[in-house]
């Protein structure tokens, strides 16, 4: 395999390296008076690298001919359909971010930059198929995301956050640094083939170690349970277009890489890791569910939503098999779109002032004032439920399906039971915006491109994106297969 052929398979990640450095000269020269034409420039780039992917998720591409650099990178169609979901929520996060930070008057030319290099190490993460490039892809995006989190520096919330992601993210990554080093050290490679090449001889005790640290590294970065006591207080703390971006990009990204790594590296010991994703599966839709139910801000509600859809995202990685894979992706596909919708919907509910509204109480009889704004709003909280004939019900069912398929009924049945406890703090926001009097807070205009983003989130998740079933069930598919030929 020839260097420029190399090359051209880490294209998407050449065009966001290059126009990244480009654009923080711009920055750095021109003040944050060029920050809304820097950011025009990272959406039309991340456009651009979303064209550049789309062809290679549409044709399945697998095998030897989508491997980079002796190893170390693949560009198949399962690292491009993350790609491509990567691409979109950081589109719509640039696309919030100026009419929110423009009422602070801190719209930095920095902002899309940083949004570009996550963006960057996003990419490297899921197309990584070495330790090394795992790693180097995972920091990429966990630097630029400590700067976003505290980006609001007139906000002392803001401030916590990114001390508080910071420390635990640097707690993260040193577990997933010696759960890599005990895995290298018992296998002799960081090479994901050759790992699983000398794990499918026996296992090691230390071997064992080792997977178990690699895997509680990687749950920090998806706010799985028990590594999930960061995402409330971040989420909270984070400005809101930073949020947005948190709960589904790096999510996809490190769903996908934690999929690859269980079952490329480590699927010669399925029965290792199994165990493992079982329980954060099903802890994580428990406590996300139960922790949700006595928040008062809308948003670490949201964050423990996430928490929670985590837990029915693992199930499907949780049946090792390429159907369950699948429907993990699908679920991912209509979870972002479900999120970026959410926040949205926050963005817009604002005072006469023009001041952000977080507290669920204020949305109170929302129908009443915003009709339009509280019927999106509703419909994505039942779609998160799972309450057919909403599009959020074909993920919790294709996930299902692919459990018992695999003779997990058990854990079919208590995700399912768990997920009616979920379903009630969504109907309650909803009761609240229909049923409460008016509080009357809710009172602020919203520009064009928020109302845009939230109409194609909420058509998308009406019964009209049953429409996309057999489209996206066929990329996810093909998605699915191009991981299991890799493994």
């Amino acid at each position: 395999m020839d260097f420029s052929h190399s090359l051209s398979l880490i294209l998407p990640e050449i065009v966001l390296s290059v126009a990244g450095l480009v654009l923080l000269l711009v920055a750095a020269w021109g003040g944050d008076k060029t920050s809304r034409a820097i950011t025009i420039a990272s959406c039309v780039v991340l456009a651009a690298c979303f064209a550049i992917v789309a062809p290679s998720v549409c044709a399945a591409a697998m095998g030897p001919d989508t491997v980079a650099f002796g190893g170390q990178f693949t560009a198949d169609a399962f690292a491009g359909i993350a790609k491509l979901m990567i691409f979109a929520a950081a589109g719509a996060a640039l696309v919030i971010a100026p009419a929110f930070f423009g009422r602070y008057g801190i719209m930095r030319a920095e902002y899309p930059v940083l949004i570009l290099f996550s963006t960057l190490g996003m990419a490297i993460m899921v197309s990584a198929t070495d330790l090394m490039t795992l790693y180097i892809g995972l920091e990429l995006q966990s630097l630029a995301a400590y700067v976003l989190a505290s980006f609001l520096r007139t906000d002392d919330r803001s401030a916590e956050a990114g001390l508080k992601y910071f420390v635990l993210g640097a707690l993260a990554s040193g577990i997933l640094l010696f759960g890599m080093s005990l895995v290298y050290g018992f296998t002799g490679t960081t090479d994901f083939g050759g790992i699983r090449a000398a794990l499918s001889g026996g296992m090691a005790t230390g071997a064992l170690f080792g997977i178990v640290f690699v895997l509680a590294g990687l749950a920090f970065k998806i706010s799985a349970v028990p590594f999930h006591m960061w995402t409330p207080d971040v989420y909270e703390g984070a400005p809101t277009p930073v949020t947005a971006f948190f709960a589904s990009a790096p999510k996809v990204a490190a769903i996908a890489l934690t999929a690859r790594v269980a079952l490329d590296a480590f699927g010669a010991q399925a029965g290792a890791w199994q165990q493992v994703v079982i329980f954060a599966a099903l802890a994580s839709i428990v406590v996300g569910a139960l922790g949700a139910i006595g928040q008062a801000n809308v948003k670490r509600l949201l964050a423990y939503s996430s928490i929670n859809n985590v837990g029915f995202i693992l199930i499907g990685l949780a049946t090792g098999t390429a159907e369950g894979v699948s429907a993990m992706l699908v679920y991912l596909a209509i979870y972002v779109a479900m999120t970026v919708g959410s926040f949205v919907a926050v963005l817009m509910l604002r005072n006469a002032e023009g001041e952000a509204l977080e507290a669920i109480s204020d949305m109170a009889g929302l129908s009443r004032t915003k009709p339009l704004l509280a019927l999106c709003l509703a419909m994505l909280m039942f779609s998160l439920a799972g309450i057919p004939p909403l599009f959020g019900f074909w993920g919790k069912f294709v996930v299902f399906q692919a459990a018992v398929q695999a003779d997990m009924v058990a854990l079919a049945a208590i995700g399912i039971a768990a997920s009616v406890i979920g379903a009630f703090y969504y109907i309650k926001i909803v009761k609240i915006m229909y049923f409460d009097e008016p509080a009357n807070v809710v009172q602020g205009r919203s520009d064009w491109a928020h109302w845009a983003l939230l109409a194609i989130s909420t058509a998308a998740m009406s019964p009209l994106g049953y429409l996309l079933t057999p489209w996206l069930g066929e990329l996810a598919d093909g998605a699915a297969a191009a991981l299991f030929l890799a493994a």
